[in-house]
């Protein structure tokens, strides 16, 4: 059998940091969300197709041919015509009953197998923001139609994962209101004709919209850590809860971490900092004296100097913190951050949400970055500057 994942897209609204990567290539707990999903593949198909575009090279450099025994085929989707002409770029590789799934949410293993029982099926999800999703209306199980962005909170969302067969290409797809060929046009199809069965999510589902949503899934992953510990840990070091450390990474004394916490290979973490619980750090990476990190995803080969802060925060690879650089993460009046996305406004949902901070951003010595602001790739930051909105 055979999975399709759809990992074209540009994703303009988890930019910047997809401006210098693609979407599945963003990290949670140190691993790309296109690799957790590959995973939950495993002894389930015996090859991936990846639908592939934006800066697909660095895909096909990262996964190569083949991930765990899956094989993985590589086709492009030319034009940026939607989910639907993506899946039609793949038609002549698909034979009988297949899987498609997004390939910037996250998926469970345990979900995907009760879908694969079935002929057709739409993984579903209750939720109590459906307005962000569409809406999957069944009657005993079976779905009836597919209501995109309802104006409501609570009802079942379509993950983005399908069991379908060859059968959806008797259909022509026509462009939708948006200008786009949509996978839901053959799904509508196959409700018309067949019978589409719903399952709803018993594991897990972690939609990956906007960036601060890696954050959410960041400590879900941090909750099921496996514990590693193959640094070097000097005398005075405090260690609590679940903490996995990499090899060749030196804990110096005075260090207090609070797990759950994962810090990778090759790094030097003190002395005499503070780590808090939710925290990520990547592969030969740097907290400094007196620095105290929070809920945080932090990349490889960043450094976060002496005297600094950063709380619920995405910071990329080959970042480095000048002395004394604070992040806020809290409003005064104590309200909800919120984040500009496409020249939109959002409300993150977050009280608390500090920075988004790209790769290869130098913040000079006591850089303050307000809440939920965004540093685009290569930004440099002046002594003392205060970052008052996106810097691009």
């Amino acid at each position: 059998m055979k999975a399709v994942i759809l990992v074209a897209g540009k994703s303009t609204r988890t930019h910047p940091l997809t401006l210098s990567k693609p979407k599945p290539l963003l990290k949670i707990a140190n691993t790309t969300l296109l690799e957790y999903n590959l995973n939950q593949l495993v002894g389930l198909v015996e090859e991936v197709i990846l639908v592939v575009g934006y800066k697909k090279e660095m895909i096909k450099d990262m996964f190569g041919d083949s991930f765990k025994k899956v094989k993985i085929t590589y086709v492009e989707q030319i034009e940026q015509n939607g989910t639907g002409g993506a899946l039609l770029s793949v038609k002549n590789h698909l034979k009988g009953k297949f899987l498609v799934m997004n390939g910037d949410d996250l998926f469970s293993k345990k979900d995907i197998k009760r879908c694969l029982k079935h002929n057709f099926c739409i993984l579903g999800k209750e939720v109590a923001d459906l307005y962000r999703f569409g809406e999957v209306v069944a009657n005993d199980d079976v779905v009836q139609k597919i209501i995109e962005k309802p104006n409501k909170d609570l009802g079942v969302a379509n993950t983005g994962i399908y069991v379908f067969d060859e059968r959806i290409f008797e259909h022509e797809l026509k462009i939708s209101v948006r200008g786009e060929l949509e996978i839901i046009d053959y799904v509508n199809y196959l409700i018309e004709n067949y019978k589409v069965n719903l399952e709803t999510v018993e594991d897990y589902w972690l939609p990956i919209t906007y960036l601060w949503n890696l954050l959410d899934a960041n400590t879900f992953m941090l909750n099921k850590l496996k514990l590693n510990n193959e640094g070097i840990i000097e005398k005075g070091a405090t260690l609590k809860g679940a903490i996995s450390i990499g090899q060749g990474t030196l804990i110096k004394s005075g260090a207090y971490i609070e797990g759950p916490v994962l810090i990778g290979k090759n790094c030097i973490i003190g002395p005499n900092c503070y780590i808090r619980s939710g925290t990520t750090i990547g592969n030969n990476s740097k907290i400094g004296n007196a620095v105290e990190v929070k809920n945080c995803i932090i990349g490889d080969n960043t450094s976060i100097g002496h005297l600094s802060y950063a709380g619920d925060s995405v910071i990329g690879n080959n970042v480095n913190f000048g002395a004394g650089s604070i992040i806020a993460n809290l409003r005064h009046d104590n309200t909800n951050v919120k984040s500009p996305v496409k020249d939109e406004l959002i409300d993150s949902g977050r009280r608390k949400l500090g920075a988004i901070i790209s790769d290869g951003v130098k913040l000079g010595i006591k850089t303050t970055i307000y809440p939920g602001r965004k540093i685009w790739p290569g930004i440099t930051t002046l002594p003392s500057q205060i970052v008052e909105k996106d810097l691009k």
